[in-house]
């Protein structure tokens, strides 16, 4: 499916004053590569749910973002990722912003869909939602000064079917009692992000050895 470039919008820099997106936001990162260290964060992608998307453009050297960071910091305000091990991780490394509390439809999936090793996003909306996505912008350029409608639309995708995946995971997990253990994972995940950053991407700091 592809998204109406009306329902995007996208802005330079940060979020705009006094926009409220409601007690729960979808949020994803676009970066120029996947080590926070080296690769800059260049896009941030935002949803309330609304069936609109809210991109942020984040500039080369920006350390600041007021009413995002905000609004990551905000207790109040639920924050859904898909793999949000690597987003939180891109937003402290770039603001010190540390996002919570979090939901994560990668966590989930790897707790109730067992059955298959395909956690990706666009296996799960395929599979749950029954919407398609293209992922054919990836790996393209996010540090240009012009985003393309393709990127932007890339972007939005991302984060707009988020609360709809929510949905239809919370009731797996409850189908297999494994919300408890979900919702330890997703109080866990900002600090496995700031494991991350700090060197420990693959060690397992609990096992014995």
């Amino acid at each position: 499916m592809t998204i109406a470039m009306d329902k995007i919008t996208l802005h330079k820099g940060d979020l705009p004053d006094g926009l409220d997106l409601g007690p729960t936001v979808a949020i994803d990162c676009e970066t120029m590569g996947l080590n926070p260290h080296r690769d800059r964060l260049c896009l941030v992608q935002l949803s309330s749910g609304d069936g609109t998307a809210h991109l942020v453009q984040i500039a080369k050297g920006q350390t600041d973002a007021p009413n995002l960071c905000r609004m990551v910091n905000d207790a109040a305000v639920l924050k859904l990722f898909h793999y949000g091990r690597f987003d939180i991780a891109a937003m402290y490394h770039t603001f010190g912003a540390l996002a919570q509390p979090v939901w994560c439809s990668k966590i989930a999936s790897r707790l109730i869909r067992t059955y298959t090793d395909r956690h990706g996003l666009k296996a799960l909306l395929h599979e749950l939602l029954q919407e398609d996505i293209s992922k054919m912008q990836q790996t393209s350029d996010w540090g240009a000064a012009e985003l393309t409608p393709a990127q932007q639309q890339y972007a939005a995708s991302d984060v707009f079917y988020l609360h709809r995946l929510k949905e239809v995971m919370d009731g797996l997990l409850a189908r297999e009692d494994r919300t408890e253990i979900a919702q330890a994972c997703f109080d866990f995940l900002p600090t496995r992000a700031k494991l991350d950053l700090i060197g420990y991407p693959e060690t397992d700091i609990f096992a014995h050895s």
